[in-house]
């Protein structure tokens, strides 16, 4: 039996944190102080209306995408239920940071709780990975509808979609619990403050006076096979997709296939291009706050403009919407 309860070590108990409890030679973490952004020279209130209008159309975008999927039959299909997925995964996503991240912004370095940290670096972590599997399994169904279009009806089909889906958000809850449970069993140094606006790896580690170097090859090499397995599912269903589009004989053909794949090309190119700037870049030679800049791109700015990705660049979801707004006008003519 294991517990997830760090320790600090102290040198002289006068000075003792009043987030921290006293137990002999040892003192337990109750909370942490999230730093956030840090002097914003008076910038604080507008980025706060920034980010809070960002969080909402997050939500609004998301939340649209799944009630049009749901409601409209022409878009029950694979492609769509996938989707549905997507933004329901998006919501939760941007939610575990962003509600912190915008009171640090209004009352400057924000507690959290130790349990609350571990909540959220699990919570992210695992909605992470579930969105590359969700992206390689998205990326494999355009590759079956472009490739194999007399095959696709049989092959994606709804026992298909169930395991692909349903795989991708169990093995992305599965796949944090060894990291999570290896950091927060660090001993920690007699600073609590994290220098980030959510319980990130990288700025946890760096309070742990216990070596981390076993915590990081174990997080190394579970991110490599959950990030570069998927991207490179993806990579191929592309090279594929690509080859096929190039030999059909009609434009019109060749203009479809692109239109349907461009919204989760564009989709993936902005996921795995910001995460890859942040976590691919070794931390010792990154500043902080260009750390906290690319971490704001793929945990909100991403999260909102997939739903307008798919959105203004799908006819099917605007046909959908519009018929959506027209009934929810004239509710009487339905």
């Amino acid at each position: 039996m294991f517990s997830l309860l760090p320790f600090v070590y102290i040198s002289s108990p006068q000075i003792m944190s009043p987030n921290l409890i006293d137990m002999g030679n040892l003192t337990a973490i109750k909370e942490f102080l999230l730093l956030g952004f840090g002097s914003l020279h008076g910038l604080q209130f507008l980025l706060f209306g920034m980010f809070l209008g960002i969080y909402i159309m997050t939500l609004m975008g998301n939340i649209l995408i799944l009630t049009v999927t749901s409601n409209d039959h022409s878009l029950q299909t694979p492609m769509y239920f996938f989707l549905s997925n997507f933004s329901f995964l998006e919501i939760w996503y941007t939610t575990s940071i962003a509600p912190k991240m915008l009171k640090t912004l209004l009352s400057g370095p924000e507690a959290i709780s130790f349990t609350g940290c571990v909540a959220q670096f699990y919570f992210f972590g695992s909605m992470a990975v579930v969105e590359c599997f969700l992206l390689a399994s998205m990326s494999y169904d355009r590759y079956l509808a472009i490739c194999s279009p007399l095959r696709y009806p049989s092959l994606m089909n709804f026992h298909t979609c169930f395991l692909l889906a349903g795989g991708s958000w169990v093995g992305g809850f599965l796949t944090p619990v060894v990291t999570v449970t290896m950091t927060f069993q660090l001993q920690f140094c007699a600073s609590n403050e994290i220098d980030h606006f959510f319980c990130d790896l990288a700025p946890v580690l760096k309070l742990a006076c216990s070596d981390p170097e076993e915590v990081k090859r174990t997080t190394f090499l579970m991110a490599s096979f959950v990030t570069m397995g998927p991207f490179l599912l993806t990579v191929a269903s592309y090279i594929n997709i690509v080859v096929a589009v190039i030999r059909m004989p009609s434009a019109a053909g060749k203009q479809r296939a692109f239109s349907t794949c461009s919204s989760h090309l564009i989709v993936v190119s902005l996921y795995y291009g910001t995460l890859g700037t942040v976590y691919a870049i070794p931390t010792a030679t990154q500043a902080t706050a260009l750390n906290k800049v690319f971490s704001l791109l793929y945990t909100v700015v991403t999260p909102m403009v997939n739903p307008i990705v798919y959105s203004l660049r799908n006819k099917d979801v605007k046909k959908a919407v519009q018929k959506l707004l027209s009934k929810w006008k004239h509710p009487m003519k339905t």
